[in-house]
Parts: C-alpha cells; sequence; structure tokens
C-alpha cells in the first residue's frame, strides 16, 4: 500500500468518525456535508433516503427522540473499520455500529445497548475531500434486520447439516 493510499483509508475512517460525532451532537448540517449529493442511505425501519438535500430533517426527525434526553445521550460507536480502495476516486467500506443510549430511550432494565448493526459503505473522491456516497445499515441486534444479498456479499455460505469442520 502506498502512502496515498494509506492517506485515503485513514481519511475516509476519520470521515466516518466525524459522522458520529456530528450526529450524536446534533450538528446536523456538519453530518449532511460527509455525504455527496446523490448519496443514498438504507437505514432498515428508519427507510431509504435519496439525495442529501433531505438528510438533514432525516436525521433530525430519526434522532429527535434521543436529543431530547441532550446531545450525546445517543452514543454511535463505530468500530472494526475495513476500507478497501477500489479505484483512485472510489473505495468500500464495512462498519461495524455499537449504538448506546442514556436517558429516556434505555431499554428495559437499564440496558444502554440499543442497536448493534454492521455498515456497508461506498465512498467517493470528490474534488479533493472524500464523502459518503451509499450507507446501508444492517441491523443484527436486538431484531434481525438483514437484507438478502448482506450475507452473500460479506458472509462465507451457511454450513451444511451435520458438518463439523471448522474454518480454514
Amino acid at each position: 500500500m502506498t502512502i496515498e493510499e494509506l492517506l485515503a483509508v485513514e481519511t475516509i475512517k476519520n470521515l466516518r468518525i466525524m459522522g458520529s460525532k456530528h450526529l450524536d451532537s446534533g450538528k446536523l448540517d456538519e453530518l449532511v456535508a460527509l455525504y455527496t449529493e446523490d448519496a443514498v442511505c438504507e437505514f432498515g425501519p428508519y427507510g431509504t433516503w435519496r439525495g442529501r438535500d433531505t438528510f438533514r430533517d432525516n436525521f433530525a426527525a430519526a434522532e429527535a427522540p434521543f436529543y431530547a434526553s441532550g446531545y450525546f445521550s445517543n452514543l454511535h460507536v463505530v468500530t472494526n473499520h475495513a476500507v478497501e480502495l477500489t479505484g483512485p476516486d472510489t473505495a468500500t467500506g464495512i462498519v461495524y455500529l455499537l449504538d448506546f443510549v442514556t436517558g429516556d430511550q434505555m431499554r428495559e432494565g437499564g440496558n444502554p445497548l440499543y442497536w448493534l448493526g454492521v455498515y456497508e459503505e461506498e465512498y467517493r473522491r470528490t474534488g479533493e475531500d472524500w464523502r459518503i456516497s451509499r450507507q446501508s445499515l444492517q441491523f443484527v441486534w436486538p431484531q434481525r434486520m438483514v437484507d438478502d444479498g448482506f450475507l452473500a456479499r460479506q458472509a462465507t455460505p451457511a454450513p451444511v447439516a451435520g458438518r463439523t469442520e471448522g474454518p480454514r
């Protein structure tokens, strides 16, 4: 990997970290600026959003119950970010989501863990800056909401019944 490629990967990773920071702090204009104009977001129960011009209102509506408890009462922790450069100005990534909440939105029994998920993403360099061009969130807990193609793209085929052989 060249220095330029390493810098691109780290820039993309930082882009995602800043996305969580902006979302959790209510800085929605800054958050929306991290996406391309024609970006698509597929967020399961929150719907599919097309075009950045709708994102601010959609993020505000989705986060309203959490913001009512105060900014940073919902923490979108993104981790295990794997980025693959697919061209000089394009990349894909997979990112794990650990979504914690405090205040009124905590689960029964005081459990702060709200969602576990996996983002599949595409990035595009626009001028000098990298932006998110597609973001698809697959929810894996507490309700499993995974689209049909996700496992085919990201996982090994399911084991055959009776087969005891482990990973190679």
